[in-house]
């Protein structure tokens, strides 16, 4: 994922903005019974983020652990994060009051199996089954991440992680040990958090876990490359619905993350240029577990530099998923660059496009809602409308301590009110997850910018939480109250006293 950067919105573009808001305008009014009855809202975390406890009860480093501590998350670390591993219980009354039907969490390998194959630690076991059973207890349903950027460092030193098939066998021996000692209370699995992301900033650009890139300066070494990641959430797939499946009933999925894709122009180039984004940034992950095989305009690309799968390979890829898990914040404007001409062939040069971002307040994501109501569009025209849980969108902010997140608040409104729109359009999504419960370690800037609905006081030994106007937010609106005529001010009162109360 790039930074963010300002430019200048061609006029025509202006009048397709705002001929977009104005097709949400029909979902600015709305509440919790507008969206079918058994539609999830949750919220969710990640092991790395979250649970602190880095190097206790057996646990052992993650390649995000090494990432963090070489310094490429602006100094920060998760060693501590927001000690969920000693405050869950604390954290599931949050979730409680807030009205959350669900929670996503993943589970550190790391801490479940140190040595990324072998024994159980049994410190690891008995504190996720203690979160999941606190979870359910209290009426929510856990939604469980297999890899969430977090692979054992011993696997990685041992044969490279992600960039050895070897890895698939490892990672199906983890799977089939969740689904064995978890898979009576979880009932939704998502393998792999973000495939698309994590091999391209991982092992092409190096800005996320393992930090490894095959053109950039700034790593050692590395080679982008998808193809283990797709071979093994359908081998995890596979082994779910062979064993467990008849017994359990779950559904195994997959998490992308995807941009809105707009052309910069109208010209024929620029369209194209779009296309091939949403094919190269999507289809790169969901055709071959749809399809069977890679978009053809990547394999004309690309050739020989992107891997084949077999054909049992692709007999068993096709049809692994049961659900997509989407990420979404933004969009961004395509430009053609095909002309350009570069030494070293890779994905950016297969792609071959520029990308212009919109302008938005310091740390902040622009608000276009529109463009995650067209992206649950694309995904049903194209794939046959799968099941979707948009599993994280969210809005960014710098973490100051204020908790009157107007912004927050205007972003997850207007979202909320994209995906209704969808929904009523036929799009086959079933759940949306705010991205996140708590302010908590941030890939990009450590602990100096946040999503959370709740701010988590670092500077005390603690870590008290307050909620957020968000929080109060969020909650009105789970609990059925209406969103008219003002999402902000129809919660200040409720947070003004809330506040006095904790103070």
């Amino acid at each position: 994922m790039a930074r963010l950067s300002s430019i200048i919105v061609p006029p025509i573009f202006l009048l397709l903005l705002l001929h977009m808001a104005t097709a949400i305008l029909g979902a600015e009014h709305y509440s919790r019974a507008d969206f079918p009855a058994d539609f999830v809202f949750g919220s969710g975390t990640t092991a790395a983020q979250y649970e602190g406890a880095a190097f206790e009860d057996g646990r052992t480093p993650s390649i995000w652990d090494t990432f963090a501590h070489s310094g490429h998350v602006g100094g920060a670390t998760g060693d501590v994060a927001c000690d969920g591993y000693h405050k869950y219980k604390e954290d599931i009354r949050l979730m409680v009051d807030t009205d959350l039907d669900a929670f996503r969490i993943s589970i550190s390998w790391s801490r479940l199996i140190p040595n990324g194959r072998g024994p159980i630690n049994t410190k690891g076991l008995q504190y996720y089954n203690n979160l999941i059973n606190e979870l359910i207890s209290n009426g929510i349903q856990p939604h469980v991440t297999l890899i969430h950027l977090d692979l054992p460092q011993a696997l990685a030193d041992e044969y490279g992680g992600w960039l050895s098939r070897k890895i698939v066998r490892d990672f199906v021996e983890f799977a089939d040990v969740c689904f064995k000692v978890f898979g009576d209370r979880v009932l939704y699995w998502t393998t792999i958090n973000e495939a698309n992301v994590a091999a391209l900033g991982g092992y092409d650009e190096g800005i996320v876990p393992p930090g490894r890139c095959s053109i950039r300066s700034i790593c050692p070494d590395g080679d982008s490359t998808t193809e283990p990641y797709i071979v093994a959430h359908s081998a995890a797939a596979k082994l779910y619905r062979e064993k467990y499946k008849a017994t359990q009933n779950g559904k195994v999925g997959l998490s992308i993350y995807t941009l809105g894709y707009v052309p910069y122009t109208n010209s024929t180039e620029d369209v194209m240029a779009t296309q091939r984004a949403r094919e190269f940034y999507i289809g790169w992950i969901l055709n071959p577990l749809i399809f069977g095989d890679y978009p053809d305009i990547m394999k004309n690309r690309a050739q020989r530099r992107l891997p084949a799968f077999t054909k049992k390979e692709s007999e068993q890829i096709k049809g692994s998923l049961d659900f997509i898990g989407l990420n979404h914040y933004f969009a961004v404007f395509i430009k053609d660059d095909s002309s350009r001409k570069s030494a070293i062939k890779d994905f950016y040069a297969d792609l071959a496009v520029n990308f212009e971002f919109p302008e938005s307040p310091a740390y902040q994501y622009p608000v276009m809602p529109w463009a995650l109501e067209e992206m649950l569009e694309y995904l049903k025209q194209v794939y046959g409308n799968p099941p979707i849980y948009i599993q994280e969108n969210g809005q960014m902010t710098r973490r100051n301590g204020t908790l009157n997140d107007t912004a927050r608040v205007e972003y997850i409104h207007a979202y909320i009110g994209a995906v209704l729109d969808a929904v009523r359009n036929g799009s086959n999504t079933i759940g949306y997850f705010v991205w996140t419960l708590l302010d908590c370690l941030e890939l990009w800037n450590g602990y100096e910018t946040s999503y959370g609905l709740y701010y988590v006081d670092l500077d005390d030994k603690e870590l008290i939480r307050y909620p957020k106007l968000s929080a109060h937010w969020y909650s009105n609106f789970l609990k059925g109250k209406s969103t008219t005529p003002d999402p902000i001010t129809q919660v200040k009162e409720k947070m003004t006293i809330s506040l006095r109360q904790q103070f």
